[in-house]
Formats: structure tokens, C-alpha cells, sequence
């Protein structure tokens, strides 16, 4: 893979990964609807003038039910489970259990698509869901069981939404697919913002983070992720998701004083080794 590659999968990782200390710093003052709509309608307002050429307005007509689909399932509705839980959470749990999206991933796709395990697949598993035990339990100050609850169900979201794909979008303009799916994730939201609006004006930390949230962590991302897809393909791009926790931590650590305790530690290191195993099928064919 080549240096320009790789600087972009670090950046990417390392812009990903600092959306959960972002999620934490917003979520109280805007209220996790509110930060939501706002944060997809912010993302899909830059892709806004490409999807308004005449060759994507067509597209969005035959592949509406997907762009609904994906509003809904791979934005709106994680994006703010994730932003609850961070109402309980720190942000280097919230990194954590994202990265719990992997082997969840596997496990719909079995039943989904019917796709075969391996023992390696079926030793991450385990370990994975070992780390989510570790993490979850009560004796972990850093997370309430609710806030773990509510970032598991947004992780398992992901998994949905990313067979989703694999099942019915497979071939299907990723750039355009995603940026309407933004877009209409953030029009499904605005009718529930207006029935959880803050009662004070958000302060300058907030807005500041709502902004890096929806124009660099999620519109300007998306856009290196789909490059970055295009140069070396969906399985290598997808190695993005380990290092997601690691920078979580690495960003909650410097900028928010989060303690990484021996509880946290011992459950990221179950979740990391778990992912890898997990990915740990067929890669080099997968890549061809």
C-alpha cells in the first residue's frame, strides 16, 4: 500500500476516532436529537451540490428504499444512540464499544446472508463479547449499564446497515448512496428535534464541537473513506476500525483528562484482539 494510503486510513482513523470526545462534549447542551439532525443535515449540505447534478437526482429516484434505509439505519438512528449513551458514558468506552461493530457484523451475516464461520471467526466472537462483559459491568465506573446498552444497539445498527449493503447495494454508487443517506437521516430527524430543543443557547464549546462533528467527522471523513475505498479496495479500508478505539482513548486521554483504568484497558485489549479474529477470513480473496 502506498505512503499517501496509509497517511489517509491514520487520518481517518484518527478523525473517526475523535468523534466520540465531540459526541461527549455536545450531547448535553444541544441534546442528542438535536446534535444528530444537525450533524447529518451539516455533512449532507457538502455533498449537497454534487447530488444535485441531473445524472444523481436519477440515481436517487431508482434506489430510494435504500437511501431511506441507510438514513435511518446507518446514521440517524446509531449516531444517536451513540450520543445518549455518551450522556453516561466517557468517550473512550463510547470508542470501546463501537468497535464492537466488527464481530456483531459477522454474527448478521451468518444468519443474514448465511455466510460461513470459521473457529478463528468464532474464537473472536467469544473474545469479543468477553470484552464487552469486562465493560459493561457494574464495577466499571465509566459507563452506566444504560449508556453501554444504548452504544451496543447503535453498533448493532451498523452491522444491519453494513449487510445491508453487502445484501442489496453491493454495486451501488457508495458516494452517492451515502451522501443521500445523510441527508434524508437528517430530514427524518428534524420533526423530532423540535420536540427536544435545549432550553439554553449552546456554548461555544458545543457549537464548535457540533461543527467538527458534521462538517470534518462526517462529511470531509466520508469523503476520504470513499477515496480510500476506490485505491485499495473495502477490505483494507475496513482495517479503519481498529484503530477507531485506539484513538478514542488516545484523544479522551489528552483533551478530557479520561482515566484509562485496568477495567477499560483489559476490555479494549478483549474487543481488539476479537476484531481481528473475527476479520480474520479470506482476506487476500476478499481483496481481489
Amino acid at each position: 500500500m502506498e505512503l499517501k494510503n496509509w497517511i489517509l486510513l491514520i487520518l481517518l482513523g484518527a478523525v473517526w476516532g475523535s468523534a466520540f470526545m465531540f459526541i461527549k462534549i455536545s450531547a448535553d447542551d444541544f441534546g442528542p436529537i438535536l446534535l444528530v439532525n444537525l450533524r447529518l443535515l451539516l455533512a449532507g449540505a457538502l455533498f449537497l451540490p454534487f447530488l444535485l447534478q441531473k445524472k444523481y437526482l436519477a440515481y436517487f429516484k431508482s434506489h430510494f428504499s435504500g437511501i431511506l434505509i441507510l438514513g435511518i439505519f446507518s446514521n440517524a438512528f446509531p449516531f444517536t444512540m451513540f450520543s445518549y449513551a455518551s450522556l453516561g458514558a466517557t468517550s473512550n468506552m463510547l470508542g470501546i464499544l463501537n468497535g464492537t461493530t466488527a464481530f456483531m457484523t459477522m454474527v448478521v451475516a451468518y444468519f443474514w446472508l448465511k455466510e460461513s464461520i470459521t473457529p478463528k471467526q468464532i474464537f473472536g466472537i467469544i473474545l469479543g463479547f468477553l470484552g464487552i462483559l469486562v465493560l459493561v459491568n457494574p464495577a466499571n465506573g465509566s459507563a452506566t449499564i444504560g449508556a453501554s446498552g444504548f452504544a451496543l444497539v447503535g453498533a448493532l445498527s451498523y452491522s444491519f446497515s453494513g449487510v445491508y449493503i453487502q445484501k442489496y447495494q453491493l454495486n451501488a454508487n457508495k458516494f452517492v448512496l451515502i451522501g443521500w443517506a445523510m441527508l434524508f437521516g437528517g430530514l427524518f430527524l428534524t420533526p423530532l428535534s423540535f420536540f427536544n430543543l435545549p432550553d439554553q443557547m449552546p456554548d461555544n464549546n458545543a457549537i464548535a464541537a457540533l461543527l467538527w462533528l458534521g462538517i470534518v467527522s462526517t462529511g470531509i471523513a466520508y469523503l476520504g473513506y470513499i477515496r480510500l475505498i476506490e485505491q485499495i479496495g473495502a477490505v483494507r479500508t475496513s482495517t479503519v476500525t481498529y484503530l477507531l478505539p485506539v484513538f478514542s482513548i488516545i484523544w479522551g486521554s489528552i483533551f478530557l483528562q479520561e482515566k484509562i483504568t485496568w477495567i477499560i484497558f483489559g476490555g479494549f485489549i478483549f474487543v481488539m484482539i476479537g476484531m481481528y479474529f473475527a476479520n480474520n477470513k479470506n482476506t487476500k480473496a476478499s481483496e481481489k
